[in-house]
Formats: C-alpha cells, structure tokens, sequence
C-alpha cells in the first residue's frame, strides 16, 4: 500500500529498514503501550519485518507500512492493516516515534489509511485495538469516528484492551 498525503508517504517496508524498526520498537511509547517484541539487533528486525509486515503484504496485499516524511523521506513511524486471528475486522494500527507525536501526523496518515481501507480494499468495517491508559490513541480513534464496542482479552495475554470498531 503506498499512499501519499499533504506532508507524508506511506510505503511498504523493506529489510533495509531494520535500524528504524529497532528505534520504533524500543521507544518508550511502543514499550508502554504495544509491549516489547524483543527486537534488538538487525537480525532480530529483518525477521520481525518478514514475518510480519512483509508477509502480510504477499498474503494480503497489505500490512503495517512506514510513514515518512514527504520533506527528505526521514521516517516517523508506522501505519496500516493488520489481520488478527483473534479479531473480526482488519485492525487500523500505528505507532510514532516520540519526536514526531502530537503534530497531526497520526491523524492524516491514519486517515488516509482508512480512506484506502474502504475505497481501495472495499472493507465496510475496520476494527482497532488499545490499552485503556493510551489516551493518545483513544483520542485518535475518536477522531477518526471509530466506536467503543468493549474491553477484550486476547488469545494469550491477560491484560484487557479497549476494542473499537469503525462502521462505513
């Protein structure tokens, strides 16, 4: 999935990506608020990329990809569709590295996504999921007119989450 907006890219990850997948996946947010996935070297990145997003791209078409920025394609973070076993919907999720949070970014390249999610992929629902102490996040959601349906426990994990859903 590659998109465009007004100042960012949305592109597939690729395996040279693996020093900004470790400085994303060990920020304090992603810690605190998505856990930590153990990836700490190169070799632990290249695998996260091609077991996870990478995969989801030959298997679905899409996936969780990075956004740049559009000024001198500096990386920020990270957006798209997730497919999880234990959830009806494709999941909308994203992550930011600390420095780019709280400039709008979030919400125009999520957006963006959703608006592919439903014209591009024909999804009529989209789901997404979120600890209830990440009140970024819940706030985005809102603003991206994603509904609070209920708290969830997932499949191996015991801590409740906050699952909304976003209707067409």
């Amino acid at each position: 999935m590659k998109i465009n907006t007004t100042r960012l890219n949305l592109r597939p990850f690729i395996l040279h990506d693996f020093s900004f997948i470790i400085e994303l996946l060990n920020s304090p947010g992603w810690l605190k608020f998505i856990g930590d996935r153990n990836v700490h070297t190169e070799t632990d990145a290249k695998n996260y990329l091609l077991n996870g997003p990478i995969k989801s791209y030959a298997e679905n078409g899409f996936g969780l990809s990075m956004v740049e920025l559009k000024e001198g394609n500096i990386p920020i973070g990270m957006c798209g569709l997730i497919l999880r076993d234990y959830l009806e919907f494709p999941d909308l999720g994203f992550a930011f590295l600390p420095r780019y949070l709280q400039k709008g970014y979030g919400y125009e390249i999520a957006n963006a996504v959703l608006q592919s999610a439903v014209n591009d992929f024909k999804f009529n629902h989209i789901s997404a999921i979120t600890l209830p102490s990440n009140n970024s996040s819940i706030k985005l959601l809102e603003k991206l007119n994603f509904k609070f349906e209920k708290n969830i426990v997932i499949p191996n994990d015991d801590e409740e989450l906050m699952l909304f859903q976003y209707s067409r």
